[in-house]
């Protein structure tokens, strides 16, 4: 089936992709393998910081034209949209600025002899990324193993395919050689070819994959490793291939994270801060805030506050300025996030505001407050990906952090406090791989970003992810 672009706010189909073709993964196996060994030979990593820095200014000058491709695509708020192009800009700032520091060798304090750790590409990798954020989940991945050196294949999601596109010929434009990123319009099972094939490493290269051609790319010699934006289906799938095939894999899948708020926090911070940390991209985001845990005292305050904010969302068009909440990705989207909420509801959960429909085109979903989800309803541990905050009284901070903590997910947590050792005490408490204090989600280059438990493994940007797919390399000389 072909790769669609269609508009969730007009519901018109924008643009049509046909699906990349065997031949055409497998040249593009052979253009991006001959890059890694001529990376490696030639180790030509000032020319990739200047590429990369060129890829920021390019970023920089069109950042409305790509925000409005975007905002197009899969309804993201125009003014979010141009926020996500200067991020990745601004990661293209910080690997070339830190590419020496993070590559250079490392040595080890031996008595027997001298010994250093050279940190190498291994090879292509194979990327399967998601729709929520369609610059910034590439970006995130490409640009630290583009400084590495490792060539990179991009399966992105099927109804994002302009955006995917955009990025890789804004690559091509800075001047990365061929190879460096490839777009494929691909199935899982050319995926999953591609990872087992030993060359997985051009810098990136966007093909339009079905999963079948996902797989296919997996299992090439030619392929390193695969690193995956997604779903926990999708990754128990990809990690499954790439262990088959003694490929290295990062998966940064779902969240459920909460959000707590202690006996002593802010509460002019609170009211700022949480709304927009459930609405921020239609709340489509792995990271946002979607169980509030909410002392008794404060619970019917936090309602109140939360309905307040809810009613004063603008719907529209994502490319007007006015509007506050766009659409949902797409009609499956929306359809799931109803389906989800009925579960909830019929097992037992209460609806405070909103899940009504919404009378406008376009795939709207009101902002919604459940309560009353107990531990045995089938939404406590599902991820709900939309504007629906899930609201929780609990007696004690201890009852906060064991309700946090009874969650197969483990991405990130929001912690509110005006005390900074108390905030940070309970979050070392938190089973998650990130925690924010004061403060809704946030991601910046500097900062490591991945999760545990069935939200994945592996870390993304900072020192941390250009790590993940480099070859420590043991230098050991012997003491005679």
């Amino acid at each position: 089936m072909a790769y669609q672009s269609i508009n969730p706010f007009t519901n018109q189909v924008e643009k049509t992709f046909e699906n990349t073709t065997d031949e055409e993964l497998e040249q593009t196996l052979t253009t991006a393998h001959q890059l890694y060994l001529d990376w490696r030979k030639y180790n030509d990593l000032e020319e990739r910081k200047r590429q990369i820095l060129k890829l920021g200014q390019i970023l920089r000058e069109r950042r409305v034209e790509y925000a409005t491709v975007m905002s197009k695509e899969m309804g993201k708020l125009i003014s979010e949209a141009e926020g996500e192009v200067d991020l990745c800009a601004s990661f293209c700032d910080y690997y070339a600025a830190h590419a020496d520091e993070f590559l250079q060798p490392k040595i080890i304090v031996t008595t027997s002899g001298r010994a250093k750790v050279l940190k190498q590409s291994l090879g292509i990798l194979v990327a399967v990324e998601p729709w929520n954020f369609p610059f910034y989940q590439i970006a995130r991945v490409f640009i630290p193993n583009f400084i590495v050196g490792n060539p990179m294949i991009l399966k992105d999601a099927s109804n994002c395919p302009a955006s995917a596109q955009a990025f890789a010929d804004a690559v091509k434009e800075a001047g990365a050689p061929a190879g460096s990123l490839t777009n494929l319009f691909l199935s899982y099972d050319q995926v999953n070819k591609a990872i087992a094939d030993k060359r997985v490493a051009g810098s990136l290269t966007n093909l339009f994959l079905s999963y079948d051609q996902v797989n296919k790319a997996i299992a090439d010699k030619r392929v390193a490793g695969v690193c995956l934006t997604g779903s926990e289906r999708g990754g128990a799938t990809v990690a499954k291939e790439a262990g088959a095939n003694l490929k290295k894999s990062t998966l940064e899948l779902g969240g459920n994270d909460a959000f707590i708020i202690l006996d002593d926090a802010d509460w002019d911070l609170v009211e700022k801060v949480a709304p927009a940390a459930r609405l921020y991209n239609a709340g489509q985001v792995c990271t946002s805030s979607k169980r509030f845990i909410v002392l008794e005292k404060d619970y019917d305050r936090f309602l109140k506050m939360m309905k307040d904010a809810f009613s004063k969302v603008k719907m529209g068009d994502p490319l007007d300025p006015l509007t506050t909440l766009a659409p949902l990705s797409s009609k499956k989207a929306k359809e799931k996030l109803q389906q989800q909420v009925a579960t909830a509801v019929e097992n037992g959960a209460k609806v405070y505001y909103g899940n009504k429909p919404v009378d406008m085109e376009g795939q709207f979903f009101m902002p919604t407050i459940l309560t009353d989800i107990t531990p045995d309803n089938p939404i406590f541990d599902t991820e709900m990906f939309g504007p629906v905050a899930s609201v929780y009284k609990v007696s004690s901070e201890e009852e906060a952090i064991e309700l946090a903590n009874n969650s197969s997910y483990g991405l990130g947590n929001t912690i509110f406090s005006n005390d900074s050792e108390h905030a940070e005490r309970v979050a070392a408490k938190i089973e998650t791989g990130m925690s924010w204090i004061n403060a809704g989600w946030a991601s910046l280059p500097e900062l490591p970003f991945g999760g545990v438990k069935n939200s994945g493994y592996g870390r993304e940007l900072s020192s941390y992810g250009i790590d993940e797919f480099t070859n420590k390399h043991l230098i050991y000389e012997v003491r005679q």
